[in-house]
């Protein structure tokens, strides 16, 4: 049976992002991820993850300036330095919320003549987030983001991302498989799993098209985590979606799965 992870920055949303933790655990979640963790201090976080005996799977290097639109500077050029220095403040938190994966989000492509410049600088990037993080047992992710949603993002294909990692040539770096962006961009998202399963370093789920619960839209989740388990998948998977209403109820389609799947 799949473990399943809240997305903090998703889910519980009528409360504070300190008190979605305990929300969570209240409503079964074993483990939890999020975008950013830098607005609290690691002590913070770890305090409630302690508190309600969660496990952290996986968060975001800063993205560069969010709040003005970028979605990542690891493609960008001229931004290695701070690129470099956010990633070991992302591997300083990890120390102490004790996740091994963190994802890398790529940036935004002005327009595809630049798009040779940009993968040269995120080979390089990449390769050194890798480096590092290999040193402390740590999985860099990157993830195929659909076009919809985040327009001009630099990554937005399974294939891509795989290719990406067979070029920089590091086994810590894998692709962060969201069925949601897969369905939009590509569709046959079984095939894909299947494909590239091995490259496979994290799993999203969130119901297509509106990005509310997995049980609503065009997607038969309920075969895609027979399939996760079929492949052998033991890691997390990130239940990243926006709740159409209230967060607990809509999980209705958790516990649903849970009573179909004991043990």
């Amino acid at each position: 049976m799949p473990r399943f992870a809240a997305n903090l920055s998703m889910l519980y949303p009528q409360h504070d992002f300190l008190a979605r933790f305990g929300a969570a655990a209240s409503d079964g979640f074993e483990a939890v991820e999020y975008l950013f963790p830098y607005d609290f201090t690691a002590a913070e976080i770890k305090l409630r993850l302690e508190n309600f005996g969660l496990t952290q799977a996986l968060f975001n290097a800063p993205p560069g300036d969010w709040a003005n639109g970028e979605r990542g500077i690891a493609s960008l050029p001229g931004r290695e330095s701070e690129f470099r220095s956010g990633f070991q403040k992302a591997l300083e938190y990890a120390a102490v919320l004790g996740n091994d994966r963190i994802h890398v989000m790529a940036g935004l492509l002005p327009n595809e003549e630049l798009r040779q410049k940009h993968h040269a600088v995120y080979l390089e990037n990449l390769s050194h987030a890798a480096y590092e993080a290999a040193k402390v047992g740590i999985t860099v992710l990157i993830e195929p983001i659909n076009t919809r949603d985040m327009p001009g993002f630099f990554l937005n294909r399974q294939d891509q991302g795989q290719a990406v990692c067979k070029e920089v040539g590091a086994g810590n770096l894998k692709v962060q498989f969201d069925f949601y962006h897969c369905q939009i961009v590509e569709g046959d998202v079984t095939s894909k799993l299947r494909r590239d399963f091995a490259g496979i370093g994290h799993i999203q789920i969130a119901g297509v098209p509106d990005r509310h619960e997995p049980n609503m839209g065009e997607v038969n989740y309920p075969w895609l985590f027979e399939e996760i388990d079929r492949l052998g998948y033991t890691g997390w998977v990130g239940c990243e979606y926006r709740p159409k209403g209230d967060t607990s109820e809509g999980l209705q389609w958790l516990r649903d799965w849970k009573a179909r799947n004991p043990g």
